[in-house]
């Protein structure tokens, strides 16, 4: 029985969280629906529509992956799992703003027309790039990284000690380092702070 693979490695995971959401950020820039109007002044008019204005939750969601990816290199145990919560989200978000796009494109284009050439009567039909295609794709895969990340979370070791909360209290130092409070204290007694060490 073949068992499921994990990420079980944290500076995989933060790479691949990155990357997909670097790569769902860059399919929301191009064209993504292309369609043509008419206007008063000429019979014909090209009409590219970028994803980030058919879709701009896609690019969002693709910034926000990228984001939850960066904080989980320094996350701690708690935080981790929220990182990977929002990555999930965002994934599920860059999936579904895509697929609103795939099923009817119509909208999308009428709201570019009005944008690029005053008029909402489209004369043409709205063609689809293939880019609204891979940002729904680039979704599935940021949600099953999450998901593989989370399965592998629990072998991660801590972080180091900037990004962890410890039990320790700030007053609880080895007794040969040095305090400042301690030393100034010493001088207003009229003692050298300096002769115990």
């Amino acid at each position: 029985m073949s068992r499921v693979p994990v990420l079980r490695s944290r500076s995989r995971a933060v790479w691949v969280l990155v990357a997909l959401g670097g790569a769902a950020l860059g399919a929301a820039v191009p064209t993504w629906v292309s369609t043509t109007v008419s206007t008063a002044l000429e019979p014909e008019v090209a009409v590219e529509v970028a994803g980030t204005t058919a879709a701009p939750a896609v690019g969002a969601a693709g910034l926000v992956v990228v984001v939850a990816g960066l904080v989980l290199a320094i996350a701690g145990r708690v935080a981790r799992w929220l990182a990977l919560a929002v990555a999930a989200l965002a994934g599920v978000l860059v999936t579904g703003s895509a697929a609103v796009v795939l099923a009817d494109p119509v909208p999308a284009a009428t709201a570019g027309a009005a944008d690029a050439a005053g008029v909402t009567e489209l004369t043409s039909t709205a063609a689809l790039a293939p880019w609204p295609w891979l940002a729904a794709v680039l979704g599935v895969l940021v949600l099953a990284a999450a998901a593989l990340a989370a399965a592998g979370a629990r072998e991660w070791g801590a972080t180091s000690g900037r990004h962890e909360r410890t039990g320790t209290t700030p007053d609880a130092r080895p007794p040969s380092e040095p305090d400042a409070q301690d030393d100034w204290d010493a001088l207003s007694r009229g003692t050298d702070p300096s002769v115990d060490r």
